[in-house]
């Protein structure tokens, strides 16, 4: 098969969703690649992998499959490295659907990276003769540093943005608080069971984090007061047999989709200029945090890093330190 003649993916919004495409596809063809990514699925959860993780490669490699299939191949055995590298080549090429803008090299790897891992599987387990993604390149990822940090302005003005007239709006004060107190992931915090809070202790116990890593967290007074009223006031109305602590007014867990649009929704109704979502009050936790003297490895423990490097990137993100030298130092300003 020529490079020329690869095309884009399958648009999984045109399926019913990546899973039910896995699921449908692989009744179709016991030999084909979406039989194989669910069984190497089950064989992560039951290697106790994380389930951020499961659902990460689940998605990513579904991605692949759908590519792959619009491409006339589902077998197996029919994936070679020519494949894999166009593959590559479209990645490199193509671009989001909203803003018309190239994939970056992170999303790029992201979506490379499970091919490794899925394809070393395959061959560990003789499914495949050969490895054909053993000498597929990875993008190079430079350090780069977190954007769309946030001012303590900012932040307050995005968190007084919720109606709290409505249940709604007291429910996503809750969310805005939580994440900005905690700098808790958006899955984490989906997943959080209202066992979780303890109240007396001010602390949320984050259970099955990245890697599969638990850790307890402080809530801080205030996001522990909002978290109370949340769970007290307006909780019974959309809980139905379920211990999920954020539901949806008809009582479901909340969706990821869901939780980016409607922070994403109240950054924008604050009049806050700064790309992104949930992951924002992240970085900005841990930034402000640093600047206000916290020492970097209780900031470590609060984002479940597993490496001190991982968390250090936020040092060269606070500026204010440095601004503080400057004025001090620099001939200009004295």
């Amino acid at each position: 098969m020529s490079r020329k003649s690869m095309r884009g993916h399958v648009s999984l919004k045109k399926t019913k969703g990546y899973e039910n495409f896995l699921i449908e596809r692989s009744a179709a063809n016991v030999k084909g690649l979406s039989h194989f990514i669910l069984e190497y699925i089950k064989w992560m959860q039951m290697q106790n992998y994380s389930e951020i993780t499961i659902l990460n490669r689940k998605r990513y490699l579904s991605y692949f499959a759908t590519w792959s299939l619009e491409n006339k191949v589902e077998d197996i055995q029919s994936v070679t490295r020519e494949l894999l590298d166009s593959y590559k080549k479209y990645l490199f090429e193509t671009k989001k659907t909203k803003r018309g803008n190239p994939l970056t090299t992170h999303a790029q790897w992201s979506r490379l990276e499970p091919l490794r891992s899925f394809f070393s599987w395959l061959a560990r387990k003789y499914f495949i003769l050969y490895n054909p993604a053993s000498e597929l390149d990875l993008p190079r990822l430079g350090q780069t540093l977190p954007g769309g940090i946030l001012t303590d302005n900012q932040a307050e003005a995005i968190l007084s943005r919720p109606d709290l007239k409505t249940r709604r709006g007291q429910r996503d004060r809750a969310i805005l608080e939580l994440f900005y107190s905690t700098g808790i992931r958006r899955l984490e915090l989906i997943h959080l069971s209202v066992y979780d809070v303890n109240f007396e202790r001010e602390t949320i116990l984050i259970q099955q984090g990245k890697c599969a890593k638990d850790r307890v967290v402080p809530l801080g007074s205030r996001c522990a007061k909002w978290l109370k009223s949340y769970i007290e006031q307006v909780r019974p109305h959309f809980v139905k047999n379920s211990d999920v602590l954020f539901l949806t007014n008809a009582g479901d867990p909340l969706s990821s989709s869901y939780l980016t649009r409607q922070v994403r929704r109240y950054i924008e109704a604050a009049g806050v200029k700064v790309d992104g979502s949930c992951h924002i009050f992240r970085h900005s936790m841990a930034t402000l945090m640093l600047e206000n003297g916290a020492d970097i490895r209780y900031i470590q423990e609060m984002l479940g890093h597993s490496r001190l490097s991982t968390t250090q990137i936020y040092t060269k993100v606070s500026i204010e330190k440095l601004k503080e030298v400057h004025r001090n130092t620099h001939p200009a300003e004295r």
